[in-house]
């Protein structure tokens, strides 16, 4: 199994930037796929995009189109998450999660296996 620790967050202002780390251990990184989920007190966690063992990343919510993106450096057992043009409604706990399923669609959390603990992303008016 693989275990994940996500970092970056803190606290900023609308339209501000961040980048978030998601940093693997205990497997063998670049064989899985890794998605970003990000989870409000009270609410479902919502898919945010996931990229593939070579890189190519999926699509992301409306709300994240332009402003997101996702990229990993397998030899660092590292993937990144830039946020750009940041808005109070994206405030939340961010995750990372890791599957070796195979599945090419992976949008839901349930078709992870392994998570990270999450860190804390907030963003003021």
């Amino acid at each position: 199994q693989v275990q994940l620790v996500e970092s970056g967050g803190g606290l900023v202002q609308a339209g501000d930037s961040l980048r978030l780390s998601c940093v693997g251990s205990g497997g063998t990184f670049s064989r899985y796929m890794i998605g970003w989920f990000r989870q409000t007190p009270g609410k479902e966690r919502e898919f945010v995009g996931h990229i593939m063992w070579r890189g190519t990343v999926t699509h992301f919510a409306d709300s994240m189109k332009g402003r997101f993106t996702i990229s990993r450096d397998n030899a660092k057992n590292t993937v990144y998450l830039q946020m750009n043009s940041l808005r109070p409604d994206d405030t939340a706990v961010y995750y990372c999660a890791a599957t070796d399923t195979g599945y090419t669609l992976a949008e839901s959390q349930y078709d992870y296996q392994y998570w990270g603990q999450g860190t804390q992303v907030t963003v003021s008016h």
